[in-house]
């Protein structure tokens, strides 16, 4: 059955952000993503259609990226945070679940740690605690850090197998499908994520972080090795950890086997223990008389 997306653009103090929402049901809280950097929400349009129709999905472009505009100053990860809840203040949602994809993942810690109310449960994919990550090969992250690849979507496709490891080793028409559907807003939005993430770490916080966090990591990716999702797990109290067998994009490349994960881990309420009184019976009153 087709899913249909709504899309919106809405202005914020001067900064216009592109919106897609998918509508679902009132069964879980809705899940916000936090994407990548340079992408555009349409790069995560196959893993929301691998999830249940009934959960309600927010993207966005954030400032610079799609069809966002570009702000004349960068935001540094606080701002972008708060910019986010203004957004569903003005979509008009109140808490959600959150998902941060790489670059995204970073936002969405800052999200879940400055607007606790707002975010009930955290999902962190193929991310990093930033500035003291463990980094990947030199060559890796030098390719990373030009916006070419979406500029030029025949560079991407050349650099694909490198950068982001898995699926797309081994097949070049996962690369050439991504590239489809890049949306490129020039270099300078690209230069401005990169530069709200210098020097930011959320390492010192992480043990800070309540709700209860699923961690994804994957086993072959080139950009963020997998120790960096460990450290992660280990730091944030309420936290499990699944480790996928793909690359950098497993969101996309194996969202088949993702989705019923983050669908299960969605779904299940924890409660916390309650500790009751034990009853005195009869007899041990008369004891202690």
């Amino acid at each position: 059955m087709p899913q249909s997306f709504v899309f919106r653009t809405i202005e914020l103090d001067g900064q216009y952000l592109r919106t897609a929402v998918r509508p679902g049901s009132n069964k879980w809280p809705p899940l916000l993503i936090f994407n990548g950097i340079g992408a555009n929400l349409e790069l995560v349009m196959p893993f929301v259609r691998a999830l249940d129709p009934e959960l309600e999905v927010i993207a966005f472009d954030v400032p610079g990226v799609g069809g966002s505009s570009t702000p004349a100053t960068p935001f540094r990860f606080p701002g972008l945070a708060k910019l986010a809840a203004r957004m569903l203040d003005y979509l008009n949602y109140g808490q959600v679940n959150a998902i941060g994809v790489s670059w995204g993942g970073a936002l969405a810690q800052q999200f879940a740690r400055d607007y606790p109310e707002r975010c009930k449960k955290l999902i962190l994919a193929a991310t990093s605690a930033g500035a003291v990550m463990v980094p990947g090969k030199p060559k890796v992250l030098l390719k990373m850090a030009s916006p070419r690849r979406y500029i030029q979507p025949s560079h991407g496709v050349r650099i694909a197998p490198d950068i982001y490891g898995g699926g797309f080793r081994r097949d070049p028409d996962l690369a050439r499908a991504h590239a489809a559907k890049v949306r490129s807003s020039g270099k300078l939005g690209y230069y401005w994520q990169l530069f709200a993430g210098l020097g930011w770490t959320s390492i010192h916080w992480l043990h800070r972080i309540k709700q209860p966090t699923l961690v994804l990591a994957g086993d072959d990716d080139p950009i963020i090795p997998l120790v960096n999702m460990r450290m992660l797990a280990w730091r944030i109290p309420n936290s499990e950890l699944h480790i996928i067998d793909d690359g950098h994009l497993f969101l996309v490349t194996r969202a088949d086997t993702v989705a019923p994960i983050i669908m299960r881990f969605i779904a299940e309420e924890r409660l916390r223990a309650v500790v009751r009184p034990r009853a005195i019976s009869d007899n041990s009153e008369g004891a202690k008389e």
